[in-house]
């Protein structure tokens, strides 16, 4: 049963009993009078009118009903309490998650408050008590239309009348269809930000604008009506709404307009057809894209070139190389590509800083732009190097003319804020066809010639040969697989003994990366540790190594410590400590049990913050050893600048040390320096007994080298150390001379 049949049939019953009741009640007061039979045909009488009037007002009660149910509004009665007397079929359909509590009799009140308990009205929530006294007050106080938004989104008008008893009679109006209309239009015209205008169709007259039309365009709104949509356009001579173009293609368009002041403006046109006061007109939405095409401009040109001297980068170089090259292949000529890199421009930022060193790049830019051609193309790669391109060549020797004039105005000094700079540069060159026949392989050729010619001698040039791309080729594999290695954790520390050589014994190991290749065997690491350098890859692999010689020394005696080299990039990535810190918890390694090695290079900068962390480690009873000590540039200052726990003297000095009196007055000062200092002093590289017990006589404190065993796998160092604790026989006596 439908919400309004139901209620129907509860409306039909209370007026048949109100009716039944009032006829026991005629009745009742005839019994009681025990008439006249005069008395008693009156009374008959009145009985009979009395229910004529009940079967009349019964038919009036039910027109009424069947009336009010037939309008597309709610309509409900109130008695003055507040209580249902009448309602219809569209009150109950508005408010049809309380109708299940519409009555007669009922209140008002009452179904408001399970309303809003059940969360019927969203404007409730949070101050409940006060809304429902709010909503009471205009029930009581009616005159005023307002309007009540329901759970369900809709939007619902009330306006009340006060009857003549005091009771109330209401009418409710959804009118969510007609707010959401008017939303639209008000978003859409009279307070939209974006310019629009109303225009007609026949005749292409201005018939309305908004406010932001009138603010953008300088016009007022009684000019504007004057004009038409052509009197608005620039150079078009058809409206915007009369093309054929689908709406992504019209938005594409760019539309010019005249302002009042005479100004242009670019502008994307949205157009819609409607009725406009009875007259067929179009919408025309306004999008000032002005600003918008100057920044595609300017990012336009600054993806194509470099932001510091406006030179073309990379991506604009290749195009233009590429157009050269296709013109050159119908003809015999050559086309140049020169590489040039500024020498020594890394000092020049770090002494006078970076805004010295970005007008020096201009500089640059402008005596390499005066030294060349029209026609010669120009661009900047990266922080110091450029590239020219110059075409029509019949030979390789006239590129030479130009790279020296290069070189000659670079040598000459610039005059920068009181500076006098003076900076010299290296030229790589690559020619086409026969260094390669695209943009992209005659820049990587004039850059393999350019790193040739900065390690042969700076200040010069150098042409391009295929030898050198060979290298390339393979220093680019060792990268690829050594990346492969890492993911794959296919790199192993092999461990190197120290020996005590007082005792003979192993006092500890020297983790060593090897990488075992799966085709190629062990690669030597003068093979890949320079790549892991110049990639970044180092600081993996420095990681690996700290990882896997922690836990395998975990398990070596309690008396053996490892030693592991750190590369400068580990040093300086600012989470050295934690990460050394992380590595000893999960290994459960003895912090005393781990040196650290680096190499002097590092303090050369003489950086606080590699200071403080190594500081930090030695707090945390790890030591610190300085490898390869003497090769560096101011040995003996570090050594006052932190108290290393070991030196290790470079290979360069054992080497040949029983037949080397220079060498041997250098160890012995070594090994005195140590003493002195309280530091252990390790000699490298001993690899014949004339070494060794020359370093005995010196007083050395550890050796290590050939001579006492090369760098084995852990599985094997297992073995060493059961031999020394005499668990395998003697065999340590076969390592230490």
């Amino acid at each position: 049963m439908s919400i309004g049949a139901r209620h129907n049939k509860k409306r039909k019953r209370r007026s048949l009993a109100w009716a039944a009741g009032r006829t026991r009640k005629v009745a009742q007061k005839a019994d009681a009078g025990n008439g006249s039979p005069v008395e008693t045909d009156a009374l008959i009488q009145s009985r009979a009118e009395a229910e004529a009037a009940i079967a009349e007002a019964r038919k009036s009660h039910e027109r009424l009903r069947q009336a009010i149910d037939l309008l597309p509004q709610g309509i409900v009665i109130l008695d003055p309490e507040g209580r249902y007397v009448l309602w219809n079929k569209q009150y109950a359909e508005i408010y049809s998650k309380t109708a299940d509590l519409f009555e007669e009799g009922a209140r008002l009140e009452d179904t408001l408050r399970v309303g809003v308990a059940r969360g019927d009205y969203p404007e409730a929530a949070g101050h409940e008590e006060e809304w429902i006294a709010e909503r009471l007050k205009k029930l009581y106080e009616p005159g005023k239309r307002h309007e009540q938004t329901l759970s369900d989104g809709r939007v619902i008008l009330i306006e009340e009348r006060r009857t003549d008893d005091g009771g109330v009679v209401g009418l409710r109006v959804d009118i969510t269809e007609l707010k959401q209309r008017e939303a639209s239009f008000r978003l859409l015209f009279d307070g939209n930000p974006v310019p629009m205008i109303v225009c007609a169709l026949d005749d292409e007259r201005i018939l309305g604008v908004n406010d932001a039309a009138v603010a953008h365009y300088g016009y007022s709104r009684v000019d504007f009506e004057k004009l038409t949509i052509r009197s608005l356009q620039a150079f078009e001579s058809e409206p915007p709404w009369t093309t054929d173009r689908t709406t992504e293609e019209q938005a594409a368009r760019t539309w010019k307009h005249v302002k009042a002041d005479g100004s242009l403006i670019d502008l994307a046109i949205y157009s819609r057809e409607l009725v406009y006061a009875e007259r067929p007109a179009v919408l025309v939405a306004l999008m000032d894209i002005t600003e918008r095409k100057r920044a595609e401009a300017r990012l336009a040109f600054m993806a194509q070139h470099d932001g510091l001297t406006g030179l073309p980068n990379r991506n604009l170089l290749r195009q233009t190389m590429d157009e050269m090259l296709l013109h050159t292949r119908r003809s015999a000529e050559k086309v140049a590509v020169l590489m040039l890199g500024l020498d020594n421009f890394k000092a020049v930022n770090d002494t006078l800083g970076h805004t010295i060193g970005d007008k020096l790049l201009r500089g640059v830019a402008k005596r390499l732009r005066s030294t060349l051609r029209e026609e010669d193309a120009l661009a900047r790669l990266n922080s110091d190097e450029f590239v020219i391109v110059q075409s029509g060549l019949a030979r390789p020797e006239d590129a030479v003319g130009l790279a020296k004039r290069i070189l000659e105005a670079l040598a000459n000094p610039f005059l920068l804020d009181g500076h006098s700079v003076v900076i010299g540069a290296s030229v790589g060159i690559a020619m086409a066809p026969s260094d390669g026949d695209d943009s992209e392989k005659l820049l990587k050729s004039a850059d393999m010639a350019l790193s040739r010619a900065k390690i042969d001698s700076r200040g010069t040039f150098s042409f391009f040969e295929a030898a050198l791309d060979a290298k390339a080729q393979s220093r680019r594999k060792i990268e690829v697989e050594l990346r492969d290695a890492i993911q794959n954790d296919v790199l192993r520390p092999y461990y190197q003994p120290l020996i005590d050589l007082s005792s003979g014994r192993i006092t500890g190991f020297e983790a060593l990366v090897r990488w075992p290749h799966p085709e190629r065997g062990m690669v030597s690491p003068g093979e890949f540790i320079p790549v892991a350098e110049e990639t970044g890859l180092i600081n993996a692999i420095g990681g690996l190594m700290l990882r896997t010689a922690c836990r395998d020394a975990a398990q070596w005696p309690d008396d053996v410590r490892v030693a592991v080299n750190l590369s400068p990039l580990q040093v300086h990535s600012g989470n050295l400590l934690s990460v050394v810190t992380d590595t000893l918890r999960q290994s459960g390694l003895p912090a005393r049990r781990l040196e650290l090695e680096i190499t002097e290079t590092l303090l050369l900068e003489k950086s606080e913050q590699v200071l403080a962390t190594l500081h930090a480690l030695r707090a945390l009873g790890v030591r610190i050893s300085m490898d390869d000590f003497g090769t560096g540039y101011s040995s003996l200052s570090y050594l006052r600048s932190f108290p290393f726990d070991k030196i290790k003297v470079d290979q360069s000095f054992v080497r040949d040390l029983g037949a080397n009196r220079e060498a041997q007055a250098i160890i012995r000062a070594i090994i005195s320096l140590g003493k002195g200092l309280g530091v252990t002093i390790t000699a490298e590289g001993v690899e014949t007994e004339a070494e060794l017990s020359c370093l005995r006589t010196e007083g050395c404190d550890e050796g290590q080298g050939f001579l006492f065993s090369k760098a084995r796998p852990n599985i094997e160092i297992v073995s060493l150390l059961r031999a020394q604790r005499g668990v395998d026989g003697d065999e340590t006596d076969a390592m230490v001379a």
